[in-house]
């Protein structure tokens, strides 16, 4: 491998825009030039409740409770049980980043599904406790944490980021099992997140899956050949 500083890539877009599909192509394009890991950024929010509702005794209680504060409508910070629930998946996210700049570390060429960000705060890869609200002290000082987490994490600026930018009828024929309001939402804060300056590729995702796989793959292959990688002589 050439000795040049290993990029680091994200994948960003809402639910319905292909992230997944796309990461599967890139991580394989990506090792044509060099060792690769793939890494999982996402908070998983849509897990949490998912999770919780299969807890013993108090599952469906808990997830109740977690659905009445979440952050779009939030006008106090949430109960302690599931404050401990959204600090549980901070701390799991911390460890996923952790293991991101382990393998960035190790010379690897990272690519990203999804990446934090602290830009908009209760937007999707950003904090879930909603700010400037009143709660108890130890759940202000839990949502304390999790702002401090967002802040390291988003601190570290990837060197290239592909945003699947996709239309909110389209991103509702794929993901039907999806709240509207929840996909508009997200697919009206994409084009605003920025990174820090990172270095920004907008993909059409309305366009057929093969198109939209062949304007990222070549998108990243144009990237890399702009930090000065060229491709193994055995890929």
């Amino acid at each position: 491998m050439q000795s040049i500083t290993p990029p680091v890539i994200a994948v960003i877009g809402s639910d319905g825009s292909g992230k997944s599909t796309v990461c599967e192509r890139l991580i394989t394009t990506v090792k044509k030039y060099g060792p690769a890991e793939q890494v999982h950024l996402g908070k998983q929010a849509g897990n949490v409740g998912r999770a919780v509702v299969k807890l013993p005794l108090m599952g469906k209680s808990l997830n109740k409770s977690i659905e009445r504060n979440k952050v779009k409508t939030a006008k106090k910070l949430p109960g302690p049980i599931p404050a401990l629930v959204i600090t549980a998946f901070v701390a799991r996210r911390l460890l996923r980043f952790r293991h991101m700049l382990a393998c960035h570390k190790q010379g690897l060429i990272v690519l990203t599904d999804r990446y934090p960000q602290e830009q908009i705060p209760g937007a999707y890869d950003g904090t879930v406790f909603p700010a400037n609200v009143s709660g108890s002290g130890f759940v202000s000082w839990l949502a304390s944490l999790e702002r401090k987490a967002f802040h390291w994490m988003a601190s570290y600026k990837p060197d290239l980021v592909i945003k699947l930018n996709v239309d909110l009828e389209v991103a509702c024929a794929r993901k039907p099992d999806h709240k509207r309001e929840s996909l508009a939402r997200k697919i009206a804060i994409t084009p605003q997140l920025t990174f820090n300056g990172a270095e920004l590729i907008d993909i059409d995702a309305n366009k057929p899956l093969d198109e939209v796989l062949s304007d990222a793959e070549n998108a990243v292959m144009r990237f890399m050949e702009s930090r000065g990688y060229t491709l193994l002589s055995h890929a």
